[in-house]
């Protein structure tokens, strides 16, 4: 009895999110097709939403890209933050710190390194 309850309260969440009304058009309208695509899952896919296979490479090349991007700057954050801190050291060695401070405080983007 249970499980038929769970199973009554899934579908009438499903008819009420819009997902049985979304896939029944899309299945209609796969079976209204003359020419039925090679694939019947990327047919739906696209129905819903969802991207081409074309524009899913495409997302995928971009996010690597991306990805290399992000990974070139963050290795040149770092560089600049070691050197600033090379530099602090050597201006700490030079003159008092309370002179080094003064002459070159902090500012927003020193303070990430």
């Amino acid at each position: 009895m249970e499980k038929e309850a769970k199973k009554e309260a899934f579908r009438k969440y499903l008819e009420s999110s819009g997902v049985l009304d979304a896939l029944t058009k899309g299945l209609v309208a796969l079976y209204e097709q003359n020419d039925k695509p090679s694939s019947a899952v990327e047919f739906i896919q696209q129905k819903l939403g969802g991207p081409t296979v074309a524009e899913h490479e495409k997302l995928l090349a971009e996010i690597s890209d991306l990805q290399r991007r992000y990974d070139e700057l963050f290795a040149t954050h770092q560089e600049v933050c070691r050197q600033f801190e090379e530099f602090k050291h050597t201006q700490s060695h030079a003159s008092s710190s309370e002179s080094a401070e003064a002459e070159f405080p902090l500012d927003s983007t020193a303070k990430d390194c």
